[in-house]
């Protein structure tokens, strides 16, 4: 038997009043619960996941100090994406346990927090020395749209890849593109530009992958 305290994050009120998001968090939790854990409470923020000021948070690593119970989370990147942040409540002696990779430990989770930040660091890196390149060769990048479209194109590819699993999986269960953009939507899986989901998204991604 285990008891957990469960943490819920939306971005927006808008999706805390409807449910979007917080239905699919709440499945995974209810999935990966067995009959014989506890949950002693959950807390759900409705705050941008740049931010790391959560009062909500703070309740709960609050109350797993004084339960001496675990931190279960659906998604980690529903958490937090960055390492310094999920860091900070590792080093405070929570165990943080996460319903999409329910055998891995906590020093694991914290080593994927930092192949996702890297990756997204190294993403931003290719960009921004591609960009360099161009501009020494006496590319004008304000008046050159093809330049600036393969340099974009290129990192919507590499983007399209780090979230590849997650389009995949939503696409076998749904089996459409409107059902595809529907899930991705529901686990807070942002865009290439950090927009919604909508079935000609998915089918343009698709064709990337």
């Amino acid at each position: 038997m285990t008891d957990y305290v469960v943490y819920y994050r939306v971005s927006t009120q808008r999706q805390g009043r409807s449910g979007l998001g917080l239905d699919a968090q709440r499945a995974m939790v209810e999935s990966f619960l067995s009959p014989t854990d506890s949950v002693i409470q959950e807390f759900t923020e409705i705050q941008s996941g740049a931010k790391d000021n959560r009062e909500q948070l703070q309740k709960c690593i609050a109350l797993v100090k004084k339960t001496r119970s675990k931190l279960l989370i659906p998604k980690l990147d529903r958490f937090s994406r960055k390492v310094s942040f999920i860091s900070s409540i590792i080093d405070q002696g929570v165990e943080i346990v996460v319903c999409e990779h329910p055998n891995v430990s906590t020093f694991f989770l914290h080593l994927l927090a930092c192949f996702a930040e890297e990756e997204r660091r190294q993403i931003a890196e290719r960009t921004r020395l591609a960009l360099s390149e161009a501009k020494k060769r006496g590319t004008e990048l304000g008046k050159n749209g093809k330049v600036l479209a393969e340099v974009n194109h290129q990192t919507k590819v590499e983007f399209v890849q780090s979230v590849r699993q997650d389009i995949e999986r939503a696409h076998s269960i749904s089996g459409s593109f409107a059902g595809t953009a529907r899930l991705l939507n529901d686990w807070g899986v942002s865009t290439f530009k950090g927009r919604t989901w909508h079935p000609s998204t998915v089918k343009n991604y698709l064709s990337i992958l």
